[in-house]
């Protein structure tokens, strides 16, 4: 099959009659109306309502091309990769199809239109997405979550795009994967299904290939299998290019044995080898077609067994259960226009320079580009995949189920393949909610539900994705309503801290077997927020373009009410910020040290979120800018293979009251060791109780095994003599001479503490920074002028002494340095 990119001469207008414009595909309408200086900033103050608004007409892209040769092909179409979202597609004057969902791939046969004479004349008619959901809601009513705008559900479009609570008002519309002119010539193949068993130190790969031909009895499909050279310093095995040969039958299925295979294992268990598989379709002795996709040897499961708590769940690689240890990822972008395959690297690059092993996409957005599976390979890091329905119910008209069961079809089949696939997931949230009747306005959703999750999608995966395990919705017990957010089964999103107010100590009353959402809000650096404001009037929480650019309902204040409970009031706008990223990172630390200290019980640590669509104030740990958080720090050390904690009692986990009459309370330290690698570790821990100088009034020392993934307790010490107010305990691992994981803790409320002045002075020589501090520093900021620095270590705590960090992104120039006490 002959394939050319429709990628030039396209032009685009809104429909009626205006001036056109020049246009990039793929791309989209508001990145040509901001290219071609048509509209503002969608993200500077609030232009997003008149951004908006643009929406509600309709617009028109044009492409002109030549094309020489028809006649020798038997077959010509076009493919529309991804059409955002409801389009009428012409050519040459002629209605070729309508498409109605931005998650599939769009296929029209063209072969009798095309000129071979003249040039040939490609429009796109985008309709109004406002105008669409407006007359849905008209017609059915269903309601949904209240940040977005009503009838979003009825639209197959990224819900986020109509608003979410951490995202704007901005559907865009457009053109947001490639267009593609495909000609064949006597056969095509569609795809190919791979399945893999392994078993004594081997793995069968049988495949299954999808394809037309004018005469099959003429073909014949050869699958190549390549193995990787040795291109990594961590990898364990040596290049020799080994290739694995098989022809499939004439319908399409076949296999081939490896012995000793490279296997692919998720990020800090092992290497990630990928394996190329090229299947070339022959027809009469010539090759037709050609499909050529990288794949990894593995085993991948979630392990569900009944035990002493209630039921396991956690995810299995080659027979060993691991620690989920991630975020949730959103939409990279509100402007599908601006998305690039460099971007999501760095993103994703980020994700492991932090030790996660799980990345959760999110099914309010859209299924990511490829580009996001073949990173996600390349560094281990296992997918949790919604499919893209999220806090809604929907209508299961005839025309709806065709639709949908197309797209889970088209992206099942373009995804599966990826070693980093980890398991399908139903839809976020919904199957909690239906159960106790939100959104549900119709006693025909709740069937519908039931068929959509447990009948339609499995239906589905068990023709194209049998290997791949299937989750009915996130929360979830197993499915039917069965107590949708049970802790001790399943997954579970718990959002007591941070909604219901809770302290962060909270999160220790609980024993999630895997926990998929909880999170903790924080703004963003200020120069990110420069991005939308550069009035210093503004640079107040409560103003308003701060609160337009905060869409989860009086945020901002709930911030400051935590932060009332843990630091004293910042009188600055800059130490609001840093106190409200310290917040964060402090909430979602407590969570997940304690579900890792309870590893075998817990078995997943899935923090909400990782990343923004635009400059805004959220649960993200890494903003829209690419800014870490303090938060991105603390995930590097809680996320780390070999992991000290301890479990303090303190004012702080016993909710103390100071003026109540008999004002006592536990002071205590238990350390746990963490070992989320494959190998058992003798592990020297050493603690000693503090100063506020930071100097040592009582060491102790104790070298602790600590098998392969597990953790391992230690005693508990009691310090019933401990000055609260000015005496704390610092904690380290180490491991044959190296310091491997460490942390403080103190035993009042941090706002209570009597820090003395640490006196912090930086040095660098440009490709490290050494931080000095005269006493004891606590969450240690080294930033630089434009706020973009990402370095080895940072917002850590320093007993005295100095620390070096490297820099691995930025410039080391107007350099400054920070912690608690300038608080």
């Amino acid at each position: 099959m002959e394939v050319r990119t429709l990628d030039q001469n396209w032009k685009m207008r809104r429909a009626g009659g205006e001036e056109w414009q020049e246009a990039v595909v793929p791309g989209s309408v508001y990145t040509d109306l901001l290219r071609n200086q048509k509209m503002e900033d969608p993200y500077w103050k609030d232009n997003e309502d008149q951004i908006c608004a643009l929406m509600n007409a309709d617009y028109e892209y044009v492409c002109t091309f030549e094309e020489s040769e028809i006649d020798p092909y038997s077959e010509v179409f076009l493919c529309f990769e991804g059409l955002d979202t409801a389009a009428e597609i012409f050519l040459n004057d002629t209605l070729i199809g309508e498409a109605c969902n931005m998650h599939r791939i769009w296929e029209f046969d063209v072969r009798s239109l095309l000129s071979a004479d003249e040039k040939n004349v490609l429009r796109i008619l985008l309709r109004s997405p406002l105008k669409y959901i407006a007359e849905s809601y008209k017609k059915y009513g269903n309601i949904g979550n209240e940040d977005t705008y009503e009838g979003f559900m009825h639209l197959r479009k990224a819900h986020y795009m109509f608003g979410w609570d951490w995202g704007a008002h901005l559907p865009d519309a457009g053109i947001f994967r490639p267009v593609r002119l495909c000609k064949v010539n006597k056969g095509r193949i569609d795809s190919v299904q791979i399945s893999q068993t392994h078993r004594d130190g081997r793995c069968i790969l049988d495949f299954d290939a999808e394809y037309a031909a004018d005469a099959r009895e003429d073909c014949s499909i050869r699958i190549r299998v390549t193995a990787p050279g040795d291109e990594k310093e961590d990898t364990d095995f040596i290049a020799d290019d080994q290739q694995f040969e098989t022809i499939l039958s004439p319908d399409g299925k076949g296999s081939i044995l490896i012995e000793n295979p490279r296997l692919w294992w998720v990020n800090g268990l092992g290497a990630q080898p990928l394996y190329e598989v090229e299947a070339v379709l022959f027809c009469g002795g010539v090759q037709a077609d050609s499909w050529t996709r990288r794949i990894g040897l593995r085993s991948m499961t979630m392990q569900r067994e009944k035990d002493t708590w209630g039921e396991s769940f956690a995810h299995v690689i080659n027979g060993k259960p691991f620690f989920a240890m991630g975020a949730d990822y959103i939409p990279e972008e509100h402007l599908l226009g601006r998305r690039s395959p460099e971007k999501t690297r760095r993103l994703l690059e980020d994700c492991k320079l932090a030790n996660f092993n799980v990345i959760r996409v999110w099914g309010g957005g859209f299924y990511p580009d490829d580009w996001f599976y073949d990173i996600c390979d390349e560094l281990g890091l296992a997918v949790w995949q919604d499919f893209m329905f999220a806090c809604s119910v929907y209508e299961l008209t005839p025309e709806f189920e065709e639709n949908i069961t197309r797209e889970f079809i088209d992206n099942v089949k373009r995804i599966r393949h990826h070693a980093c696939l980890a398991l399908w997931c139903g839809n976020n949230e919904m199957e909690m909610f239906v159960d106790q009747r939100c959104w549900v306005t119709k006693p025909t959703e709740v069937r519908d539900y039931l068929l959509m999750y447990e009948r339609i999608i499995p239906g589905v995966l068990k023709i194209h994705d049998p290997q791949t395990f299937y989750w009915p919705a996130s929360p979830s017990s197993g499915g039917s309503f069965d107590n949708p957010n049970d802790p001790d089964r399943g997954d579970v999103h718990y959002w007591e801290v941070w909604h219901g107010n809770k302290p962060f100590s909270e999160y220790r009353k609980h024993y999630f077997r895997y926990a998929s959402e909880f999170g903790f809000q924080s703004f963003p650096c200020k120069k990110t927020i420069e991005t939308f404001t550069d009035d210093p009037r503004d640079w107040n929480i409560f103003s308003y373009v701060m609160e337009k650019h905060q869409r989860n309902y009086g945020a901002n204040g709930k911030i400051m009410n935590y932060l009332q409970q843990t630091y004293r009031y910042p009188t600055r706008f800059q130490d609001v910020l840093y106190a409200s990223q310290l917040l964060q990172a402090d909430a979602i630390r407590y969570g997940v040290e304690h579900f890792r200290r309870n590893r075998g019980r817990c078995m997943g640590a899935i923090y909400w979120q990782l990343n923004d669509c635009w400059p805004v104030i959220s649960w993200s740990s890494i903003d829209y800018c690419g800014r870490w958080k303090a938060l991105h720090y603390y995930a590097k050390r809680f996320f780390a293979p070999i992991l000290i904690s301890c479990e303090e009692q303190s004012w702080l986990t016993q909710e103390a009251n100071m003026n109540r009459q008999h004002f006592e309370f536990e002071k205590s330290i238990r350390l746990n060791v963490a070992n989320e690698t494959q190998e058992d570790r003798r592990v020297t821990v050493r603690w000693n109780l503090r100063n506020a100088s930071g100097e040592s009034l009582r060491e102790e020392e104790e070298e602790v095994l600590v098998p392969a993934l597990s953790a391992v307790w230690l005693e508990k010490t009691e310090l019933p003599e401990v000055d609260v107010f000015s005496q704390y305990v610092s904690y380290e691992a180490w491991i044959g001479g190296k310091k491997v994981s460490e942390g403080t803790v103190i035993f009042s409320y941090p706002k209570y503490f009597r820090y003395e002045d640490p006196q912090l002075s930086l040095e660098t020589d440009g490709k490290r920074i050494t931080v000095t501090a005269a006493a004891y520093a606590k969450s240690v900021e080294i930033q630089n002028e434009a706020e973009d620095l990402v370095l080895s270590d940072n917002y850590f705590d320093l007993n005295g002494g100095s620390r070096t960090v490297e820099i691995l992104r930025g410039e080391a120039k107007g350099l400054r340095v920070r912690s608690v006490y300038d608080l």
